[in-house]
């Protein structure tokens, strides 16, 4: 007899307990509320005395069912757990495998990784690959260093006497609107044929370098011309590198007035908009044309300052910001009356990605209003940079002033805080169009050892935002050979289609004088860079031999990797490095913060430890044993580790016989080949290959079977011994395929499945098989043909026991369709092999249960059954307990697995929600877990996300901080004149053309289409097994609706088995506890207070910022001539209709660049 239903607020019915009220329902403990963690639960028979301690009370001539007893509960898990280890030990054929290994013993070899060996190799292999990069390097900047001395410099040079490639010719030749094509000056841009280069992954030129040059710079101007007329020289240099070195990548001359010329030639991949690109701006150029910096951006909003002229500013800032790079340091202040940070950070902070980000957004905040003060300003920025207790570049210390005008040289200030050594630069930038006198302004700059710019206009914002990197290079220039050092970046991502590299830059000095005996030149000319492809870096790295859990990494002096198998960035952004900390490419934890500062510090080392991983697929986290080995890459800023599980300290090594290797046949004549063959699959089974580079000639494929059938077709021609293929990889991948074969022989193709109710058998091998008994269920196989990147296999090597994988369900799809018994359970287990006093893992061995037949033999194993045949009823006159199988109405039995997904019921109606995360199916019953300690929970960040683009907002839509004027400014002639005034008018005019500028997206300006994904952070939450082994009851006490249940780990799985009363009513339902990913708007944790703790990191060994010979006396006088306003709004109506701005060149190049 069913017990009857309950309602919320009555008493307990059913005989077989006293019956007694209960009190309201009251909230459960939330999400939010930990459970306390000073020990385990405790049993029911302790927190409930009455309720098992009491006679069991029976109406007369009445059948009664109670909640089962424990001990009956851990009888139910112990015919669990020998079910799963009867049909493991029949099916899975572990002990079969480990003895067909030790009866091909003559066949393999065991050979053992050693760490501390390895890893020295290897990173002496990349330390011999870079060295390559820094020679061909310094002969390029030493050419271009005497090419430039050479060069005499032509005042009436002219655009017909230069002959050069124009990246971006055909692409302007496609737009009548081009200016080029206006002005009819094709006749010297070269057209070339090109071809395609896999190196490259784009079509090349190698008989020419191409020249790029900004949209906003005129190609026709003398100091152009003449840039290009000497770089022209750098071409037969490139070819001689190349000719020195075939696997030389992109070769690439960064000037500083903006020209890039590239080796081979290739076009620009010119964007959809406008194109932004500067190389003054590229990462790989800021790094190696200056030393690191100390930066404090104060802005001016007084009343005066609003309008357009707050937008110029807010704009300047931003691009101020993109010229630092992660060794610089910066905050940014607002002034008037007082100054203060217009963001939550106090004090400097590196400007990585993130930061920025929280600067960019707290700048568009700014208002206009009060009085200028830059004496608050002022004070504000020395009190930063002379804050010494805070991690800072410690090298070129800079103020960076944005204002409309001011009357005041606060020479007492800069008295009190820089002067005699004046060890701060001060730079100062007037903004907009006005009337006031700039004279103090520039003395501010020349007094210090800065620089005045005048911002008037947009057109003039990118340019005079970047030039003061010339100024911080004078040191580097006089410093002469102690400053040529090769610097290596960090990840970032190549504007020429090349993926992933690090550059090598030099910076290239000039050497000219401007006669005998006068000061030796202080302009930097630019800058030379070499690429290397990350995936040639990879290549120097041990791949297979490792294991599917070992790996190598490598991290720079900022704890950024450039090698990790977790580096794989959704989306990239050009404009921006590809900065992942360590410790986030990692499950973050003390030893690793150990490991991290001891690299960074150059240091050798070797470390075992117990640590967190997640899986393959993100959805569970295991607790592992990691060998962490690691060293520094000589001539570098990068060190080296290694990671390697204990099992993968040993690895096997195919040995086909000599007789073999002698036949001199076709592979495909070898023994154990025909097994690969489709022919053989449907007597031994389906085999799918791991998708590896056996061959040179072997055509990749994301189709297994067809890569199967090119692999084939490649072994008709090759010997074993080939030298175009990877012996390693090939005769593993034959001798498991004969391995493989032998447990279908021995023992799968003589067993029923179908007794068992089993979809499949399979085994999947270090070697790259995969194979699948029977070749039907091949069908249905969605696991990854690598094992090395398939989740099973990576988790059953870290676990002992069975492996359970439920099938991947996502909260927001439609349930699984269990249709045709398709649907499976993956049960999966590493085969241990111990040869001698090794031990090691080479394979994985599974089942794959039949999900609807397994759930109902699950209520059968989880029952009170005496016979098989029918179930236990209770009589009149008796008492029973609860099962899973008669009481399914009233009780609920689930199988969970460690990372808190569902993989049995004994409710056919969750049978569907089967591999979802439990708190989806019952989040009342999952939420008291977690509080009871049988799952802790692990929230991490991927900082490498993609995220569908948000519809643009109206974020700084319209003006902030208009000024307004009283009355009586309007009745007062002199207003008219003043330069709030001109403010007022500017607003006019923003609100008229220049709306929507200031909000274009630089990710749409350089042509990415508007569905686009952006780059973002996801939350993450992974559940994995707590501290509870032992079997507990508890109650989920919620008054009337108060449930029991009782939960137990079974031995030798990754199951928890369940047991709890149904839910009475729904009043106790708590906070859901969420496991898939989320997207943070704030970008991950709050920066906020992340720079309050901020990570261990080292800038580069070598600072240039003082030179006692540096003259200072060119510290800018102003603008050539006074812009007009016709200028002004031609330039805003050619942005507004996307044509290529065409700036007068006296503005955009500096006159000291006439070389």
């Amino acid at each position: 007899m069913a017990v009857p239903a309950r309602t919320c607020g009555a008493s307990r019915p059913g005989p077989a307990r006293t019956a007694r009220p209960w009190p309201g329902c009251g909230p459960q403990p939330g999400p939010g509320t930990r459970r306390p963690t000073s020990g385990p639960p405790r049993p029911l028979w302790l927190l409930l005395p009455p309720l098992l301690l009491l006679p069991l009370l029976a109406a007369p001539g009445a059948s009664a069912y109670s909640f089962p007893q424990q001990h009956t509960m851990q009888h139910w898990a112990r015919r669990l757990e020998q079910e799963v280890d009867g049909v493991m030990r029949i099916f899975g054929g572990v002990q079969q495998l480990r003895e067909i290994y030790k009866d091909n013993r003559n066949l393999f070899e065991v050979q053992e990784n050693e760490p501390q060996k390895l890893v020295e190799k290897v990173a002496g292999d990349i330390e011999s690959l870079l060295d390559r990069k820094v020679q061909a390097l310094k002969r390029l900047a030493d050419a271009a260093e005497n090419f430039q001395k050479a060069h005499r410099w032509q005042d009436n040079i002219k655009e017909e006497d230069i002959v050069y490639y124009d990246a971006k010719a055909d692409a302007e030749l496609d737009d009548p609107e081009s200016e080029d094509v206006e002005r009819g000056s094709k006749a010297s841009t070269l057209r070339l044929d090109f071809i395609e280069d896999p190196n490259f992954k784009n079509k090349v030129n190698y008989s020419y370098a191409a020249v790029q040059i900004p949209t906003d710079i005129y190609k026709g101007s003398t100091v152009i011309l003449n840039e290009l007329n000497w770089t022209e020289a750098l071409e037969n240099v490139f070819m001689e590198n190349r000719r020195q070195d075939p696997t030389l990548l992109w070769q690439v001359f960064g000037s500083a007035t903006g020209v890039t010329r590239y080796y081979p030639a290739t076009p620009w991949r010119a964007p959809k908009k406008i194109d932004l690109y500067d190389v003054r701006r590229r990462p790989w150029y800021i790094q190696g044309a200056s030393s690191p910096k100390d930066m404090v951006i104060i802005v001016d909003v007084s009343g005066s300052v609003s309008g357009l002229t707050l937008k110029l500013m807010k704009t300047s800032v931003c691009e101020m910001l993109d010229t630092l790079s992660d060794d610089d340091y910066v905050n940014v202040a607002s002034f008037n009356e007082k100054a203060q940070p217009v963001s939550c950070f106090t004090h400097l902070v590196q400007a990585n990605v993130r930061n920025k980000k929280v600067f960019k957004e707290a700048v568009q905040g700014m208002v206009a209003k009060g009085t200028t003060g830059y004496k608050a300003g002022f004070e504000y920025a020395f009190d930063q940079l002379q804050n010494s207790n805070i991690t800072r570049a410690n090298c070129n210390k800079m103020i960076m002033m944005f204002t409309d005008g001011g009357e005041d040289r606060v020479q007492d200030v800069f008295e009190k805080y820089n002067w005699p050594n004046r060890t701060v630069r001060v730079f100062t930038f007037s903004v907009g169009q006005h009337n006031y006198d700039v004279t103090p302004l520039q003395w501010m700059a020349c007094a210090n050892k800065g620089y005045y710019f005048e911002i008037p206009s947009i057109g003039a914002i990118r340019i005079n935002t970047q030039e003061y990197l010339d100024v911080l290079g004078r040191p580097m220039v006089l410093a002469g050979k102690e400053a040529k050092q090769v610097q290596w970046t960090n990840v970032y991502e190549d504007a020429l289609g090349l993926g992933l590299v690090v550059t090598g830059t030099l910076p290239v000095f000039n050497l000219t004088q401007d006669g005998p005996g006068e000061k030796k030149n202080q302009l930097i000319l630019g800058v030379m860079g070499i690429d290397v492809a990350l995936n040639d870096i990879k290549r120097l790295t041990p791949n297979y031999t490792l294991g599917a859990n070992g790996y190598v990494f490598a991290i720079d002096l900022n704890g950024y990797v450039l090698l990790h198998p977790n580096l794989k960035p959704q989306t990239t952004n050009f404009r921006e490095p590809v900065t992942l900390d360590f410790l986030d490419a990692e499950l973050e934890d003390e030893n690793k913060e150990e490991i991290r500062r001891s690299m960074i510090d150059g240091n050798k080392g070797h470390k075992q430890i117990r640590t967190l991983v997640k899986s393959l697929d993100e959805r569970y986290i295991d607790e592992v044993t990691r060998n962490y080995t690691w060293v520094p890459i000589r001539s570098t800023n990068y060190s080296l580790g290694l990671v390697l599980p204990p099992y993968s300290t040993f690895y096997l090594q195919a040995n086909l016989s000599d007789q073999i290797l002698q036949v001199k046949l076709p592979i495909s004549k070898l023994k154990d080949f025909e097994f690969l063959l489709p022919s053989s699959f449907e007597s031994e089974g389906h085999v799918f290959i791991a998708p590896r580079e056996y061959c040179k000639d072997l055509n990749a494929s994301d189709n297994n079977t067809e890569f199967l059938k090119n692999f084939i077709e490649l072994m008709e021609k090759v010997t074993p011994d080939s030298k175009q293929c990877n012996n390693f990889l090939l005769h593993n991948l034959i001798l498991d395929t004969g391995i493989t074969q032998q447990l279908v022989e021995r023992v799968w193709r003589d067993q029923d499945l179908n007794t068992y109710s089993l979809l499949a058998v399979f085994a999947a091998t270090d070697g790259g098989i995969t194979r699948v008994f029977p070749n039907k269920a091949a069908e249905d196989w969605t696991e990854n043909p690598e094992p090395f990147n398939a989740s099973f296999y990576r988790r059953s090597l870290d676990n002992h026991g069975y492996v359970f994988k439920p099938p991947h369900q996502d909260a927001l799809l439609r349930p699984l369709e269990l249709e045709n018994d398709t649907v499976g359970i993956l049960v999966s287990t590493a085969v241990e092999l111990s040869l001698g006093r090794r031990t090691l893992r080479p394979a994985v061995v599974g089942v794959k249960l039949d999900l609807e037949a397994w759930a109902e033999k699950f209520k059968v194993l989880a029952s009170n059954r005496t016979h098989q045949d029918q179930p236990q009823k209770c009589g009149p006159n008796s008492h029973c307990e609860m099962d899973c199988e008669v009481n399914n109405e009233d009780l609920l039995c689930v199988l969970i697995d460690d990372g808190g997904f569902l993989v049995l019921s004994n409710q056919n109606h969750q049978w569907d929600q089967v591999g979802r995360f439990f708190s989806e199916v019952d989040a009342n019953l999952m939420l008291a877990l977690y509080n009871n300690s049988f799952y802790t929970r692990k929230e991490s960040y991927d900082y490498q996300a993609a995220c569908a683009p948000q519809p643009p907002g109206n974020l700084g839509a319209a003006p902030r901080g208009v000024f307004v004027p009283t009355v009586a400014d309007f009745l007062n002639l002199a207003w008219w004149t003043s330069a709030a005034a001109w403010s007022l008018f500017q607003q006019l005019l923003y609100g008229l053309i220049y709306h929507s500028w200031f909000q274009a997206d630089p990710a749409e300006a350089e042509g990415s289409p508007e569905t686009r994904e952006s780059s973002c952070v996801m939350k993450q939450t992974q559940y994995y097994f707590g501290s509870v082994n032992s079997s507990y009851n508890a109650i989920i006490d919620c008054g009337n609706c108060s449930r029991l249940f009782h939960a137990q780990r079974l031995t030798n799985t990754n199951l928890l088995f369940v047991v709890a009363e149904k839910p009475l009513c729904s009043q106790c339902e708590a906070g859901r506890l969420l496991q898939k990913e989320t997207h943070c708007p704030a970008d991950g944790p709050e920066q906020c207070e992340l720079v309050q703790r901020p990570r261990y990191r080292r800038g580069p060994h070598i600072c240039f910022d003082y030179n006692a010979t540096e003259d200072t006396s060119d510290c800018g006088r102003g603008a050539s001539f006074p812009p007009s306003l016709g200028v002004l709004v031609s330039l805003q109506l050619l942005l507004l209709l996307g044509l290529p701005p065409r700036p007068q060149p006296q503005v955009l190049v500096h006159a000291s660049r006439r070389l």
